[in-house]
């Protein structure tokens, strides 16, 4: 897994990136209550804004890590958003997206260099 300076994971699969946020994230928004996904087969540039998350404290925006195509959105998370603070690395994720150049993902953090930026 990588890690972004937004709290997003990013967990390569096959020729596919899958994002999420992460614990630390979700521990610092409380209990999620709304979330808003993008459309599959929307093309994205990094740093557009891409889900909408909303919880008892805020709402946040979550910003595309990489560019690319969404394939795939988690269609469970509009029905369920309390997935996110129960599974965050897990079952709750955002979006899985197509990108050009997986040598893209060097560009951020481990986990233990994650670990130290939260810490």
């Amino acid at each position: 897994m990588k890690f972004t300076e937004e709290h997003e994971w990013l967990r390569v699969e096959g020729d596919l990136v899958v994002v999420g946020i992460t614990a630390h994230a979700a521990e610092q928004l409380g209990d999620i209550v709304f979330v808003e996904l993008p459309e599959a087969g929307a093309t994205v540039s990094r740093d557009d804004e891409v889900v909408v998350i909303e919880s008892v404290k805020a709402a946040s925006d979550i910003l595309a890590p990489l560019d690319g195509e969404i394939v795939e959105v988690n269609e469970a998370l509009p029905d369920n958003p309390g997935q996110v603070n129960d599974d965050p690395l897990g079952e709750a994720w955002f979006f899985k997206m197509k990108i050009e150049d997986m040598g893209a993902l060097d560009d951020f953090m481990d986990e233990a260099a994650y670990e130290k930026f939260i810490g």
